[in-house]
């Protein structure tokens, strides 16, 4: 598959060399064809890396993976063109977090309680099917669920389009050992506001632990 990645921050390229490892094409975009992140991860990964401008990435693939900062990401999709989504999954991997009072963060006050950051990213691209996912994990856990509690924990995903996130499903499966019994469908893409809501508890969760190798099990 061509998956494109729109951001180069440790949970882009990692998830780009992941995917590389499972045998898909990989392009990592950015604002910058000559970004050095970008360029130095192609090098690093081989024949089936690339890297070009948002918009290059978003024509390049078949899938497209949001992992960007928050604060930026409605300036990157139109810098992209909407119209290139059209048809496509989009896995939302963005958290709107505001670091600005120190740890542990808040959430942007636009991204919160009665609006996500995903209802604005599917707002902004309604030709496209988006799927919140992975934003509640680490990165090295996103793509190896293994690493915690032998992949016994809960991914919680949500999306408007039934069928995208039975794909997001079966993805996750199939490359990063996420058990399929084990991904809580929330609902629609409104369910962002609760998947993006939790995420200041898991930073405040992570400073008392020590480690970002943790996850939620929901237990009933």
């Amino acid at each position: 598959m061509k998956i494109g990645i729109l951001g180069t921050g440790s949970v882009g390229r990692t998830i780009g060399t992941a995917f590389i490892e499972k045998g898909h094409e990989v392009m990592l975009g950015s604002r910058s064809t000559t970004n050095e992140k970008a360029m130095s991860w192609v090098e690093a990964n081989g024949v089936h890396a690339r890297h070009g401008s948002f918009r290059e990435t978003v024509e390049f693939a078949e899938l497209i993976c949001i992992c960007l900062n928050g604060a930026f990401a409605v300036d990157v999709l139109q810098q992209a063109g909407p119209s290139n989504f059209i048809d496509k999954i989009v896995v939302d991997v963005t958290n709107p977090l505001d670091f600005s009072n120190g740890m542990p963060p808040s959430l942007l006050s636009q991204y919160s309680n009665t609006w996500s950051l995903g209802e604005e990213i599917q707002q902004q691209l309604p030709g496209a099917k988006v799927v919140k996912a992975l934003n509640t994990v680490t990165a090295n856990l996103m793509v190896n669920a293994q690493l915690v509690n032998n992949a016994h924990h809960h991914l919680f995903i949500c999306g408007n389009d039934v069928a995208a996130k039975n794909a997001v499903r079966e993805l996750l499966a199939h490359n990063f050992h996420w058990k399929p019994e084990y991904i809580l469908d929330f609902g629609s893409i409104q369910s962002a506001r609760l998947t993006e809501g939790i995420v200041p508890f898991w930073v405040g969760a992570m400073q008392v632990l020590g480690t970002p190798m943790f996850n939620y099990l929901i237990v009933k």
